[in-house]
């Protein structure tokens, strides 16, 4: 298949409450991707989004509790740029205009060939990732080897800074607040404010104080060249 390791760069997160479907797609195509998660419902998808934070979400329509298009609009309301693909055993008018309102790429009627879903994805595959994050003062971070170059001479930093790095460019032109930041990189412990800043401290000593900008009371955002 044309492209297919371009996937290799793309985490997915399949929310899907028919357990057989799942396991079939996580069996048939989830080997293909860097990470594939499951969520049985739109809560769960909800907590896993934010945990795991992937690239795109591939969910079903009905679910119970939450519905696929209601958790795509909650999420929508963080990140509006969030990319997502529907399924769907009915042909259902009123809902495919629903996802096409809220800006769904895709939307597949069961049953369907695993295939062809992989084969879409691949199609657009450059627009759900792009491997290199270009930075301001000439930084790029390199996504699928998780390297950062500046000038094309390589940086190196800990594994810390570069999941701080990537919470950053996943978020883009988003404020992080403190407390998230805080529960990504130190998911176990209650970390105080002050050693937050003073791991931010570092990061910049070893990069540039141009590459991320503190707003003030609220929190973080990445400068983008």
């Amino acid at each position: 298949m044309k492209n297919i390791n371009l996937l290799k760069n793309i985490k997915v997160l399949l929310v899907e409450d028919e357990h057989s479907l799942a396991t079939l797609l996580q069996n048939g195509i989830g080997d293909y991707f860097k990470e594939f998660y499951i969520a049985s419902n739109g809560k769960d998808g909800i907590e896993k989004y934010y945990k795991y934070l992937p690239d795109l979400i591939i969910t079903d329509i009905m679910m119970p509790d939450l519905t696929g298009l209601e958790m795509i609009r909650k999420l929508k309301k963080n990140n509006p740029n969030l990319l997502a693909i529907i399924l769907s055993a009915f042909s259902d008018k009123d809902k495919l205009l629903d996802a096409i309102d809220i800006g769904v790429m895709k939307y597949f009627i069961k049953p369907f060939d695993p295939d062809e879903l992989l084969n879409y994805i691949v199609s657009v595959s450059n627009k759900i990732k792009s491997d290199i994050f270009l930075l301001n003062d000439n930084f790029e971070f390199h996504i699928s080897t998780e390297k950062l170059y500046k000038d094309k001479e390589y940086i190196s930093i800990t594994k810390r800074e570069i999941l701080f790095l990537q919470l950053l460019i996943k978020k883009n032109s988003y404020i992080i607040h403190e407390d998230e930041i805080k529960k990504y990189l130190w998911p176990n412990e209650d970390v105080s404010s002050e050693r937050l800043r003073t791991f931010i401290r570092r990061f910049r000593s070893k990069t540039s104080k141009h590459i991320i900008q503190n707003i003030k009371a609220l929190g973080y955002q990445v400068i983008p060249r």
